[in-house]
């Protein structure tokens, strides 16, 4: 059986522009009692946490039109050195990680994102001292 996370009272901003990523993430995430907000592109990813800055944790899709993930990272790291950010891309190049780690993001997850890979990244940064919620 597997196990099922829950992370009540969390908030976590998830930047994706592809609808199909937008419904395997609405999908996977239905039972997590999570707040979820939504971004379609790097622009509302700044303005959402600007007005939420009691998010958890955000979900920052790297290749987005207008204002990309990275510029984005950017700016949120300019509000809050502390929000964990996480990218999503399919570009696992070095260059990629490097560009990333430097805007500021803390972690990389690869697209196609696996349940097990998401569930656990949320759960590392969600999770404090061993203790769920």
């Amino acid at each position: 059986m597997r196990q099922m996370y829950r992370w009540p009272g969390k908030t976590i901003l998830i930047a994706e522009d592809a609808e199909t990523s937008v419904q395997y993430f609405s999908a996977a995430l239905s039972h997590s009692e999570l707040t979820i907000l939504w971004a379609g592109n790097g622009f509302e990813a700044v303005e959402l946490y600007k007005k939420n800055p009691q998010t958890d944790l955000i979900l920052m899709d790297l290749d987005m039109p207008g204002m990309d993930g990275l510029d984005a990272t950017r700016t949120i790291r300019s509000i809050s050195k502390t929000i964990p950010i996480v990218a999503q891309t399919a570009h696992v190049l070095l260059a990629d990680t490097i560009a990333g780690t430097e805007a500021g993001c803390d972690d990389f997850i690869t697209k196609p994102i696996s349940l097990a890979v998401l569930f656990s990244t949320i759960d590392q940064y969600l999770t404090v001292d061993g203790k769920k919620g």
